[in-house]
């Protein structure tokens, strides 16, 4: 290992963003079902949203000079990291209820891990963030897992 995270760095894991509210409306998750060619008639009519209709939906709206250099919103969830160009590092989506038109759904980030691993062409940065969304009763709608490899 060539030892990249500082102490400072790491002491991120843990960090929670502010929670995110959103509604879902029928018009957006028809939009949605159109647009990514789902045409079940269950997503057409706007009363249940496809799969993955839920990425977007807590994305911040932002000037394209606020975007990073591979055109994503700056995480103000993440440290500084000594290497700068990022990686899908996998998605893991854990549907427990269906997003329905009509809910109002609270998403809240949490980074929960930081670290380095030894790659071919030099060291690798993988962090994790999970995102939980839930509606009004409090009940857990998804749960996902995004990680990131920072080379």
């Amino acid at each position: 290992m060539s030892g990249l995270l500082s102490e400072e760095v790491l002491s991120h894991i843990g960090r929670q963003s502010e929670p995110r509210r959103e509604i879902v409306t029928r018009r957006d998750i028809r939009k949605y079902a159109v647009a990514t060619g789902n045409r079940q008639t269950k997503y057409l009519s706007g009363d249940i949203a496809p799969p993955l209709f839920h990425l977007h939906l807590f994305w911040d709206v932002v000037p394209l000079n606020e975007l990073s250099p591979d055109g994503v919103s700056i995480d103000p969830l993440l440290p500084k990291f000594p290497l700068d160009k990022a990686m899908a590092g996998g998605l893991d989506i854990t549907y427990h209820r269906p997003i329905k038109s009509g809910d109002w759904l609270t998403a809240t980030r949490t980074l929960t891990d930081i670290y380095e691993k030894a790659g071919r062409s030099g060291p690798l940065i993988f962090y994790e963030v999970l995102m939980e969304v839930r509606n009004d009763n409090g009940e857990l709608v998804i749960s996902e897992k995004t990680t990131r490899i920072m080379r």
